[in-house]
């Protein structure tokens, strides 16, 4: 008899997060598995499958629609009839869990960093997200995580055994190892973006990601003038004031040497990624931090942050430092802009990302923890 699995996947309806490519690679690979039937919810549904076409005509692999996008109607209406009426064994949700427990629920926390950074969040948003998560914590059957660092801060945080919680980690797309010419990479972006050498960071919008002090980076550095553009990519998830007035300052001239956009199909992003000359990553904390790994995949020279889970990334060696400390930051910028990193080194980047960071070792680990508590 196949296990019947319902996947929470609304956060197909929203903006790009790291839940959502979580959920997806890992469940094109649980999806082969034909012990396993997969059920997932979301309003959109035309959006979901195409995110999941590549198994949306398989057997064992069904769509089906929430009734809107409220929060409260997902949760407490539609996700227990579903539940009940498909027969689920087992409901997988990202962070949040419906207040009745209808069948043993899997919770994916990737992350408890308003409770380690308190500052980089409203009041607001971490009283209700410490209850609401910490009731996942305590009430879920299984509780996965992607690092080490989240495992450990979950666990402190809502008192909970460590022991418990099933690291499953983010993994790199096997698409970002595919050899693309970096010459034909440069050349698709110049045409369509009018964009030759530049720096590029690939997250969303908050105060944390710190956006501020790459802008800072760059103006300070005066790349502008050395004939670089700064490109950023991602959502507005939060007002990012510092940033936003900065930006404003500059003429109109520097302005056009910024490019800021969060409208970047898939295609795009991997020519962006492949034609930097140098990936940023100076968040301030993560959970895991898949764009930087991604960039390293591609043999783009990449300098990340060591903070919080990035601090298991290094491989990226005299790269990977604290970038709160802004003189070693901007110090670091110049340097790789000014000495090309050998195709060696990059190479031995790239082949330790690859074996390190697995969609099929992640989806993996998820199957077995089920097969587990199956038996």
């Amino acid at each position: 008899m196949k296990t019947r699995i319902f996947v929470d996947a609304h956060v197909f309806d929203g903006e790009f997060q790291g839940s959502r490519t979580f959920i997806k690679e890992n469940y094109l690979i649980i999806a082969k598995n034909s012990d396993i039937e997969l059920f997932f919810g979301a309003y959109n549904l035309d959006n979901l499958k195409e995110e999941f076409q590549l198994i949306k005509n398989q057997e064992n692999v069904h769509f089906i629609p929430f009734s809107s996008k409220n929060k409260f109607k997902r949760l407490l209406i539609d996700i227990p009839r579903f539940i009940k009426k498909y027969k689920i064994d087992y409901a997988h949700f990202q962070y949040v869990i419906p207040p009745i427990i209808a069948c043993k629920y899997i919770v994916t926390i990737h992350d408890v960093l308003f409770l380690d950074f308190p500052k980089e969040f409203s009041l607001t948003y971490r009283l209700s997200k410490k209850f609401l998560f910490k009731h996942a914590a305590k009430k879920s059957h299984i509780i996965t995580t992607v690092s080490e660092y989240s495992k450990q801060a979950i666990a402190k945080h809502f008192n909970i055994n460590q022991d418990i919680i099933t690291i499953t980690p983010n993994g790199v797309s096997s698409r970002y190892f595919s050899k693309i010419e970096k010459e034909k990479s440069k050349l698709f972006i110049s045409k369509k973006y009018h964009i030759q050498s530049f720096l590029l960071y690939i997250s969303r919008f908050e105060p944390r990601k710190n956006q501020y002090n790459a802008l800072k980076a760059f103006l300070d550095l005066k790349l502008y003038e050395k004939g670089y553009h700064l490109v950023l990519l991602g959502h507005k998830s939060s007002k990012v004031y510092d940033f936003d007035n900065l930006f404003q300052e500059q003429s109109q001239a520097i302005k056009e040497k910024i490019f800021i956009s969060s409208e970047v199909d898939n295609n795009d992003l991997i020519h962006f990624y492949n034609a930097a000359s140098l990936f940023i990553y100076p968040s301030k904390a993560e959970g895991f931090g898949i764009p930087p790994l991604e960039a390293g995949a591609m043999k783009t020279p990449v300098i990340c942050s060591n903070a919080t889970a990035m601090q298991d990334f290094r491989f990226f060696e005299q790269n990977h430092i604290n970038t709160d400390d802004y003189i070693l930051f901007k110090k670091t910028i110049e340097e790789n802009l000014n000495n090309k990193r050998k195709d060696s080194d990059l190479n031995i980047i790239s082949n330790t990302i690859k074996e390190k960071y697995s969609w099929e070792k992640s989806a993996q680990r998820l199957i077995d923890t089920i097969k587990n508590d199956l038996e």
